[in-house]
């Protein structure tokens, strides 16, 4: 069970990822639209485990990769923007999220 605090901690924690991949993503990578769909955190608060979407398809491993290496920037980004709600940042390990591609795939299949 998840207590008030992790979900709080969730919450910040997505919206600033979410922020920062709106703001980040002309320049840093390739003009794609990334969003955090899901984010869990550990009950420690020591690591978080963020599921992203991105778009267009064809480029999410290039960008994917640009992501996962860049990691300790973003969580240095992140720190630097909850510093007055947050005294450690988890460290963040990115996963795509394809439940949207299983959703299509799924539908597809019904409409045979």
């Amino acid at each position: 069970m998840e207590s008030t605090r992790l979900n709080k901690v969730s919450r910040l924690i997505q919206k600033e990822l979410s922020d920062f991949f709106l703001k980040e993503s002309r320049t840093k990578f390739l003009g794609s639209i990334i969003s955090v769909t899901t984010l869990r955190i550990s009950p420690d608060l020591s690591l978080a485990h963020a599921y992203i979407s991105i778009f267009p398809p064809d480029k999410r491993d290039e960008i994917f990769e640009a992501i996962s290496q860049n990691a300790q920037q973003i969580k240095h980004e992140l720190a630097k923007r909850t510093r007055h709600q947050l005294r450690k940042v988890p460290s963040i390990e990115f996963h795509i999220d394809d439940s949207l591609d299983y959703v299509e795939k799924i539908d597809e299949l019904l409409k045979k």
